[in-house]
């Protein structure tokens, strides 16, 4: 199986991804995603829609998710609609509003192989919303500050950031199921 695919029209997510696992191609195509706060049915959605549009040996679609504990898990997978909205300022300033900066960043990654079977590969770490701090990286990066860390996402070089990643997590379930199963 050499064609396999994940759709993201975010060059950081392509960065992180191919860097664990230089086989995979990126695919930018923008799909539709779903305003649901249950990510596998996000997940699914994605990749219903990119399996209209690529033929590929396997697609991979990914959504990153922030639960705020004192918002009851919101934003949740509509973290990327509240950046929009409200801004990083804005989720801190939630944060601010309800006393508690406890929150949960995590990554979903579906894999949908050619015969329709989906397989889901989930990382997820503890951390704390502050004031934003730092340029790099993308979304909430700014405002997220991993347990273990006095950085915020937005102040690490990718080297520093996969060392906390929810996403390297998730990834490395992905790649120990395609080396057993696939490559």
């Amino acid at each position: 199986m050499n064609n396999i695919f994940v759709i993201t029209s975010n060059k950081y997510k392509l960065r992180e991804i191919t860097t664990l696992i230089p086989a995979i191609q990126g695919f930018d195509i923008d799909l539709p995603e779903i305003q649901e706060t249950d990510a596998h049915a996000v997940i699914l959605a994605k990749l219903t829609e990119a399996q209209k549009h690529l033929p590929a040996d396997a697609i991979i679609v990914e959504d990153t998710s922030l639960y705020i504990d004192a918002m009851n898990g919101l934003p949740g997978p509509l973290a990327k609609w509240f950046v929009k909205s409200i801004g990083i300022e804005g989720i801190y300033a939630l944060t601010e509003t309800f006393k508690s900066a406890a929150a949960t960043a995590q990554t979903l990654i579906g894999y949908a192989e050619v015969d329709g079977s989906v397989h889901f590969f989930e990382g997820t770490i503890k951390g704390t919303i502050v004031p934003p701090r730092g340029t790099d990286g993308f979304g909430w990066d700014a405002v997220f500050q991993p347990e273990g860390s006095e950085k915020t996402f937005a102040e690490m070089a990718l080297a520093e950031k996969s060392q906390y990643s929810m996403r390297k997590i998730a990834l490395e379930g992905l790649q120990h199921y395609l080396s057993t199963n696939i490559l």
